[in-house]
């Protein structure tokens, strides 16, 4: 069985880009792929169980839990996106630069949000794969922070949780609004009979 990650980014072979672009403020570094980069592996395994375990036979794709779990309506993606908070918690452990942070939040909310929808959602779980998005950024960060060891601070603490509380906020209101339709419905097809 092939390594599901390297030391350098996930495993090619799924489709859908896994490594983002930079932006503005962001910390990137094209350091020498020799230097020791301390990202926990249990973090990577995590994103590799989620976006990328399985490989669909013949298509050399590669997919993963967020997007087996997210075929359950309402309760797959909660599920998946819980379990991605850890690896944006984590990110702050490893000195990651609040702008970073900001972004892996929003990889998570996209994912949610838009892999919420049924069946197309759970393609695009599929071809976006967050948590390899989020740990090629915390990776680039670590490289980048590898030289200085910057401790996180009280502020970036308070960022990161703001961040989840974010997207937690989100995870709830999609959640009200999923019980509300279903209610909703509930109540229709009770009238027709």
């Amino acid at each position: 069985m092939a390594k599901p990650f390297s030391a350098t980014g996930p495993v090619a072979g799924g489709f859908g880009r896994t490594s983002p672009r930079p932006i503005r403020g962001e910390v990137v570094t094209d350091a020498p792929r020799n230097r020791a980069v301390e990202v926990d592996p249990a973090l990577e395994r995590l994103s590799w169980l989620m976006d990328s375990a399985i490989e669909i036979p013949g298509l050399k794709w590669r997919i993963g839990l967020d997007a087996i779990l997210g075929l359950i309506p309402g309760f797959g993606d909660t599920l998946t996106s819980l379990v991605s908070i850890y690896i944006l918690a984590s990110a702050s452990k490893h000195g990651v630069p609040k702008i970073t942070i900001a972004r892996m939040g929003l990889n998570l909310c996209i994912d949610y949000v838009v892999g919420a929808v049924p069946v197309l959602g759970d393609v695009f779980d599929a071809w976006f794969k967050a948590n390899n998005r989020n740990m090629t950024l915390l990776r680039r960060a670590a490289l980048a922070a590898s030289g200085e060891t910057r401790r996180a601070r009280r502020g970036d603490w308070l960022f990161v949780a703001g961040v989840i509380a974010c997207v937690l906020l989100v995870l709830a209101a999609a959640v009200v609004g999923a019980i509300y339709v279903a209610g909703s419905l509930i109540q229709e097809i009770r009238q027709l009979f």
